[in-house]
């Protein structure tokens, strides 16, 4: 099993070379990542609350020195098991969020762009998908982390470590100012900031698989007769719209998990013009 204790700051001189050497890794994966180039990617993102479980997949490709991505992503079905949406176009950028086929009174030749500075959850889960690049910068939150052996994936051997990250930490030393204020911002939004971790890493230091373990709180608008409140901060006493009762808040767990293979394949992600970007207003849902 594993057993190499990864110490962060305050580690004494008797550390373990491999141990701290394991933690710069981690720090440093977005930057090995840049020097990888491109990657194709999958993803999926599964939450939780209550006895109710969803999963959310989606697949694509990257370019970490541009970073620049573009992803399907492909909702759960409903309980009939018709799809109730057409899959989603994203595309990831430096700040932004693109999506077509986003629905909601959306034209469908039109683009959504989501300002990510502006998310409680900095994008690390509102697209159903995190993005690649943000998931290892979350990395450099990491303060310590255990080593739990070597594996393998798709015939690739890995190293397995599992920590825990912190997010404001992480945005204190993200490389990118866009990365910074959305790191930052999911450090304030989500229910905490520490962000359990496992990464598999090969022998080049790239990462092949990383899961992060989110939780937030969502508030619901207070119908009568709702399920009871999770969670234990924010507004949950704040009054409704008109008509409706107390709003009442439930904690979600998100599990995302991106996959990262084919390193150095050809990515070409264009984003979108400015004509192309719809805006007008969102319909409520």
């Amino acid at each position: 099993m594993g057993g190499v204790l990864v110490c962060g700051v305050g580690c004494s001189g008797g550390e373990p070379a491999e141990g701290s050497g394991a933690l710069r890794e981690l720090h440093d994966a977005g930057a090995v990542l840049v020097r990888a180039g491109t990657s194709r990617a999958t993803t999926s993102m599964e939450m939780a609350t209550g006895g109710t479980r969803v999963t959310i997949r989606g697949s694509g490709e990257y370019d970490f020195r541009r970073r620049v991505g573009r992803l399907t992503v492909r909702l759960p079905q409903d309980p009939t098991g018709v799809s109730e949406h057409r899959p989603i176009t994203e595309l990831l950028a430096p700040g932004a969020l693109f999506m077509k086929n986003r629905g909601a009174g959306v034209p469908a030749d039109k683009w959504v762009r989501v300002d990510t500075g502006t998310l409680s959850d900095g994008n690390l889960v509102t697209g159903g998908a995190t993005d690649p690049y943000a998931a290892a910068e979350v990395l450099r939150g990491a303060r310590s982390a255990t080593y739990v052996g070597r594996t393998e994936l798709a015939g690739i051997a890995v190293r397995h470590y599992r920590g825990t990250a912190d997010l404001a930490l992480a945005a204190g030393s993200a490389a990118d100012d866009g990365d910074r204020a959305a790191l930052r911002a999911a450090a304030k939004g989500f229910a905490t900031a520490r962000v359990p971790f496992d990464v598999y890493l090969d022998d080049r230091g790239r990462v092949r698989k990383l899961r992060h373990q989110f939780r937030f709180v969502a508030v619901d608008s207070g119908d009568s007769g709702g399920s009871d409140s999770g969670g234990d901060s924010g507004s949950g006493g704040d009054s409704g719209p008109r008509g409706r009762g107390p709003s009442r808040q439930r904690a979600v767990d998100v599990a995302s998990t991106t996959l990262l293979y084919d390193f150095g394949a050809v990515v070409d992600v264009r984003l979108p013009d400015a004509r192309d970007i719809y805006a007008g207003k969102i319909a409520e849902k």
